[in-house]
C-alpha cells in the first residue's frame, strides 16, 4: 500500500507539473487525480508537523537518553501501526476508486492525532508553564 500511495503522489505530482497554468483548487477538487493531490498534499503537511514535534520531544529532553530511545521506539512502533491500520483501510475499499483517498485520509488523521499525543505527553508540563510548542489542530 505504501508503494500504491508513493506512485499515486508521483503522478499526481507529473500532471500537475504538466498543468502549472491551472492551479489546483482544493476547495473545489473534482476529479479522482485532484482529490488524490490534496489529500497527499494533506498528508504531507501534517507529517512534517509531526516531524517538528517529535524532533521538538527529542531536543526537550536530550538530557535524558533513555526517554529519548523510548520516544524513537514509540515513534517507529506507531508508523508500523499506521502502516498496517491504512493498508487495510486501503484493502477494504480496494475495488473503487475512492482507495486512495481513504487510505491517504486514513494516515492524515491518524498522524495529526499521533502529533497531539507527542505534544500532550513530551511537550507539556503538569503546571502552568507554557508548551514548548503549541497545540496542534486535530
Amino acid at each position: 500500500m505504501r508503494t500504491i500511495i508513493v506512485v499515486l503522489a508521483s503522478l499526481t505530482s507529473a500532471v500537475m507539473a504538466m498543468a502549472e497554468d491551472k492551479p489546483l483548487n482544493c476547495d473545489n477538487a473534482m476529479t479522482t487525480l485532484d482529490i488524490n493531490q490534496c489529500a497527499a498534499m494533506q498528508l504531507a503537511s501534517a507529517q512534517a508537523e509531526l516531524s517538528q514535534y517529535v524532533k521538538a520531544s527529542v531536543t526537550h529532553h536530550a538530557d535524558d537518553p533513555e526517554l529519548v530511545t523510548a520516544i524513537e521506539a514509540s515513534q517507529q512502533a506507531w508508523q508500523a501501526y499506521v502502516n498496517a491500520h491504512c493498508d487495510a483501510v486501503y484493502t477494504q475499499w480496494r475495488d473503487g476508486s475512492i482507495r486512495g483517498v481513504m487510505a491517504l485520509t486514513c494516515e492524515t488523521e491518524l498522524t495529526q492525532q499521533r502529533t497531539h499525543t507527542v505534544w500532550e505527553t513530551f511537550l507539556t508540563y503538569m503546571d502552568s508553564t507554557p508548551p514548548v510548542l503549541p497545540e496542534p489542530n486535530l
